[in-house]
């Protein structure tokens, strides 16, 4: 009997909940550990940057401006999605990564339970960052953080894959920011497949973008685009990060520098990509 011809797969890219292949056409081999050929890659070009921005800036408005509430139960829906294809999530980072399959749920598990503390984290991070101050006068002065818009993110580079992406963009999308993601170069299967759950999540399109290749290539571009208002170097660790910061500086981005693995959960890092509005009210003189 003659074997069947394999079907090796092309991931594309996710911009605009699309997946689009790369403008300029352009793949890359993605390997196993031991270097066995496992899938081709888009290789996003500057064009496709750009399209994601746009597609991020075009539904900021709608996601920043949905209820807390709402945004808590998208994001805990997200990890509903990714606990039904948990073992295709585990069988990727096995044969991708070279991870044991007790590591790889491991990564799996933690991703998911990822989600769900940000996704608890949606309505309550504003009680705790926000702040009634004490002022000198009859006013009332109260402060509150908002989502500070566009925010272009390098993705950890090394160790786990999936919870690498999911730790960076998890706390940047709750307050209601947008974001356009750098996945891992070596091992980007993981970013794909979990775009495919965004696609079939409540996650409106536009709001997670994700794009695979170089971000050698990609991200100082994107420390300069003037339409992205902030950026989180979290995997750029060994990329000219200083000459981003700089470039990043001249349109008055926010700047998360890099950090080695993947970024633990934290208020932190909900609280870093917003801005703090504050308002003056005149006290009743009644």
């Amino acid at each position: 009997m003659v074997g069947r011809l394999a079907v090796p797969k092309t991931y594309k890219l996710y911009i605009g909940g699309k997946f689009p292949r790369s403008e300029s056409g352009r793949t890359y081999e993605v390997l196993s550990k031991k270097g066995a050929f496992l899938a081709n890659a888009a290789l996003a070009s500057r064009k496709d940057a750009r399209d994601a921005v746009v597609a991020a800036r075009a539904a900021f408005g709608g996601w920043s401006s949905a209820t807390a509430y709402n945004r808590g139960q998208v994001l805990y829906r997200i990890a509903e999605l990714l606990e039904g294809r948990r073992d295709q999530f585990v069988d990727e980072l096995v044969s991708a990564e070279g991870l044991s399959r007790t590591a790889a749920v491991k990564q799996v598990d933690t991703a998911i339970d990822a989600w769900v503390w940000y996704a608890g984290w949606a309505d309550k991070y504003v009680q705790v960052a926000g702040n009634g101050n004490a002022v000198s006068g009859p006013y009332f002065n109260l402060s509150t953080p908002e989502p500070t818009g566009v925010v272009a993110i390098v993705a950890p580079q090394s160790g786990g894959s999936l919870l690498g992406l999911v730790s960076v963009v998890a706390p940047a999308i709750v307050s209601g920011n947008t974001v356009v993601v750098v996945a891992q170069q070596s091992a980007p299967l993981s970013a794909i497949s979990l775009s495919e759950v965004l696609a079939t999540s409540d996650v409106p399109g536009g709001v997670v973008n994700i794009l695979t290749g170089s971000p050698a290539e990609i991200a100082p571009w994107l420390a300069g685009h003037a339409d992205v208002n902030a950026l989180d170097l979290a995997g750029a660790g060994d990329l000219g990060w200083v000459d981003m910061q700089i470039t990043a500086a001249d349109t008055l981005k926010r700047v998360i520098a890099p950090e080695v693995g993947a970024p633990a959960p934290s208020l932190h890092r909900i609280v870093a990509l917003t801005e703090t509005k504050t308002v003056w009210h005149t006290k009743s003189l009644i």
